[in-house]
This record gives C-alpha cells, structure tokens and sequence, in this order.
C-alpha cells in the first residue's frame, strides 16, 4: 500500500512541476518585451540622467541620437620652455617651477605634467574618442615650448580637439594690465593655432548632433558678450554640454567654484599676491556672472543643458542643484581625466 500510495503524489508532483516550468517559460516571453517597453516609461520624465564611476561618466538623454564619447582634461600645467622665453622669465619664474614631480591621481605613482599629457592622449586614441576636450590651464603661462608641445602632439592624433583657457594659460604674473586685456592679448600672440579662428570668449561645436559650448570663465566674471551668445545658444533644441574651467557656484563649496558665487570677493581672495594679479573686487561678482548662472540652471531645467564640466580645483566632484549637474575633473598633470559617454535612451 506504501508503495502504490506514493505513485499518485509523484505522479502529481512531477506534473506540478511541469506546469511550473511552462507557466514561467511563458511569463518570461512576455515579460521580457514588458521591461524593455517599460523602461521609457520609468525614465518618462528625466529625460537626462546619469551614473558616474571613478572617471567614467555616462550621461543617458532621450534628445541624443547616437553615441557619443568624449576625452575630457583640464589642468595639465605644461611648463617647458626655451629661449624664446628669456624676455619674460620675471613673469613665468614662479609657475616654470611649479608641478615638475606629481603623484598619479589613482595609483600614487610618480608622474610629469608631460608624462601624464601624453597618457592622456594615448587613452583617448585607445578609447575610440570622438573628440578631445581641453578645458584650461593646459599650460602654466603662455609659453611657446610647451604650446608647441601641445599643438603637435595634438595634431598627430587625427582626433578633434577643443580648447578653452584656465586662469593660467595667458598669464604671465605681475605683468602690467588688466586681465581682460591680458587674455585679450595672449589670445591673439599665442593661441591662434588651439582656437583655430574661433572666438577664445565662447564658441560652440557640434559633435555628432551634440553641441559643446565651450566658455572662458578664466577671470571669473562674464563679460556681456558671452552672455548674450549664450542665451542665444539656448534658443536651440539641441542637446548640449558646457564646458568651462572655473567652475560653476554650487552649494558647500568656497569661492573657487566662483562664477555666480555670492562670497567671491576682496575679502576671499587669498591668492591675488602670490599670482601677482588684481585682487578680485571688494563688491564681488558684476551683474553679468549671477545673469548667466541662472542662464544655467534655465537650460537645465529645459533640458537642453545636459550637464556642465568644469576643472580648476584638481580633484573629482559632482554638484547637483535641482535638475543641474556639474562635474569637476582631478587635475591632468596627476593623470587627471574624464571619461565621458552621452548615449541615447534606447
């Protein structure tokens, strides 16, 4: 009886079982196209969104149409120089001996502005980059040497690259002028072959139907001009990315993140000496600066601005105020870089 009586309940089971198999066999048929239909529904409403890890940043948008990879690197301080420097040592003295021995920003490792500069350059080959973004104080002060570095290495590439100054790319400490009229100057004497005919305040280029804006904010204050040219540049529907090498103000951090920051001042101004510069104004920003940070957030919150990037601190950090985010880079000459992918929602 024993025996017999166990068939009916195998039996039972091992029918339970197949039903089991066949009743999951078709829920995964139609369940699979569920969650690939579903996940535009879950991001209805974000149509930008991204995840970060270490220097790999990927940025997703419903308003991008294919992929795109960028090589992103600010503050390298390339210093070499020759002869032709002579003239201007008294200018230059303290940044040329500045940044020769470097900790690599992962590893700790010994490295060289040169050294890390060049790296960078071979990852960006390795990774497939579209395009190379160079987003300022690229070299200590303007000299000929290390531009001609630069420029060649650059160019051996074939990849497109875009450039815009950090505070330090023009400057030569101590020299007489005002700074405005100092970029002006060494915009025009020195860096025609980075800015390629372009406007060295602010320019915009499209890769692969993603537009750069690319914005000197290397003096902190916005001029006029550069405000009106972006507010034009977000009349467009285009999906965009601001770059820039002082960063944007955000919550909790000093006036370093100074355009728009409302303690950028005299009284903050610790350095003014040592670079032997103008000391920023007792009355902080003009107008123009706080103008164009709401600008910001504006194209924010329309989704045309994806996200800004910015360098000038020397180390990684992400600010997010409301639907704007902004991404700081380590600095180039510790090996210093960002990854960035901006890809289509599928």
């Amino acid at each position: 009886m024993m025996k017999n009586s166990l068939f009916p309940s195998a039996r039972r089971s091992h029918l339970g079982l197949r039903l089991i198999v066949l009743v999951a066999l078709c829920c995964m048929a139609s369940v699979e196209p569920t969650l690939a239909g579903n996940r535009r529904s879950l991001l209805r409403g974000t149509p930008v969104t991204y995840n970060q890890v270490g220097p790999r940043i990927r940025l997703f948008s419903k308003d991008v149409k294919e992929t795109v990879k960028l090589f992103v690197i600010s503050d390298t301080h390339l210093w070499m120089s020759d002869s032709r420097e002579d003239p201007y040592r008294q200018y230059s003295e303290r940044m040329a001996s500045a940044y020769h021995n470097n900790r690599h920003f992962q590893t700790g490792e010994p490295t060289t502005s040169q050294e890390s500069f060049l790296r960078s350059l071979d990852m960006a080959k390795q990774k497939g980059a579209d395009a190379i973004v160079l987003m300022g104080d690229i070299f200590s002060y303007p000299s000929e040497a290390a531009i001609d570095f630069a420029v060649s290495r650059l160019d051996s590439l074939g990849i497109p690259y875009y450039y815009i100054f950090g505070n330090h790319d023009w400057h030569y400490e101590g020299m007489e002028g005002t700074e405005i009229d100092l970029r002006a100057e060494w915009a025009k004497r020195r860096f025609g072959r980075l800015f390629r005919d372009r406007n060295p305040l602010i320019y915009s280029v499209d890769v692969k139907g993603l537009r750069l804006i690319m914005l000197d904010t290397s003096v902190y204050e916005i001029l006029p001009e550069q405000l009106s040219i972006f507010r034009q540049e977000m009349k467009t529907k285009v999906p965009t990315l601001l770059m820039c090498h002082v960063p944007f103000y955000a919550p909790g951090f000093g006036p370093s993140y100074g355009v728009g920051h409302p303690d950028w001042n005299a009284a903050n101004d610790r350095n003014y000496k040592v670079e032997r510069r103008p000391q920023w104004p007792a009355e902080g920003h003009k107008p123009e600066a706080f103008a164009l940070w709401q600008e910001v957030l504006k194209a924010h919150r329309s989704h045309r601005l994806l996200a800004s990037f910015a360098g000038h601190v020397h180390t990684m950090t992400t600010s997010v105020v409301g639907p704007w985010v902004q991404f700081t880079t380590a600095a180039n000459l510790a090996g210093g870089y960002l990854e960035v992918t901006v890809e289509p929602i599928e």
